[in-house]
């Protein structure tokens, strides 16, 4: 016999402690959003106001009017774009060289590629920044997509890997069987089935690059400025100006956010891929 449960218990363990993660994680968006709407009186005043009185959308109009605030969100999404799809493009043939084919070395780099996360990005800013001067491509967005695949090409690899190897190798020799070729079957048969892993390791690069500072800040100038830098100059020596830092802040999160909302299905499909083996 079943034995019904108590809903005050119900609610006191079970929708309680999730409403209470829910609003510790919502809350610094709703401040965030509060902050680029309130008036300026409000904003620099000795009240703290929880919903702004008068609300406006000055600091927006200000961000694109007086700011040019699109100029940093079309590098930010030419290099977020440019380095996911270059980052798939040689994750994916990467990991399944390394799934399908024994040859010496393949275990040493395989840890190359693990302990290549181990150590700190910044460790890499003086070598790069001679090459690309060296290249003549210092200060352009093609510099930050060669500086941000030395740290998603290695993480890429590693997940698709562990993917592709739960794959039988069965489905690409029954496709050579009746006819095709090595890349035909890799195309028609094992990319398909990939889709889903795909989805989830592209949204990883994307995020990466949308949000990466550090190579950013050494590597782009007033031309070529990506978002984060461009909100770090809202920050001066007299001062922060929390409006437009905030406006900024809530515009910045709208493309992760539609990206999450497409890409919802494929993206958990991807994480879990593998996972039970039987």
């Amino acid at each position: 016999m079943q034995r019904k449960e108590n809903p005050v218990s119900r609610f006191l363990f079970l929708y309680l402690p999730l409403i209470l993660i829910l609003l510790f994680l919502l809350f610094p968006f709703y401040w965030t959003f509060v902050t680029s709407i309130k008036p300026e009186r409000e904003l620099y005043g000795e009240v703290v106001t929880y919903w702004p009185r008068e609300a406006t959308f000055r600091a927006y109009r200000a961000l694109f009017l007086d700011y040019n605030f699109l100029r940093p969100m079309t590098n930010s999404l030419i290099v977020a774009l440019s380095t996911t799809v270059l980052t798939l493009f040689v994750a994916t043939l990467a990991a399944y060289s390394f799934s399908r084919f024994r040859f010496r070395g393949r275990k040493a780099f395989m840890i190359l590629f693990l302990t290549n996360n181990m150590f700190p990005t910044v460790l890499l800013l003086i070598p790069l920044y001679a090459i690309m001067r060296r290249l003549g491509i210092l200060y352009t967005p093609l510099a930050l997509v060669l500086s941000y695949t030395t740290f998603t090409i290695p993480f890429s690899v590693w997940l698709l890997n562990g993917y592709l190897s739960d794959l039988p190798m069965s489905l690409e020799e029954a496709g050579m069987v009746d006819g095709a070729n090595r890349a035909q079957a890799f195309i028609k048969i094992i990319l398909p089935v990939l889709v889903p892993c795909l989805v989830a390791t592209g949204v990883y690069i994307f995020m990466t690059s949308w949000n990466e500072y550090t190579f950013a800040v050494m590597f782009t100038n007033e031309v070529s400025r990506t978002i984060p830098v461009s909100l770090r100059n809202l920050i001066g020596q007299l001062g922060v100006q929390w409006d437009l830092l905030t406006a900024g802040g809530i515009i910045t999160i709208i493309p992760v956010c539609i990206l999450f909302f497409f890409a919802q299905r494929r993206l958990v499909e991807g994480l879990t891929a593998g996972a039970v083996k039987g």
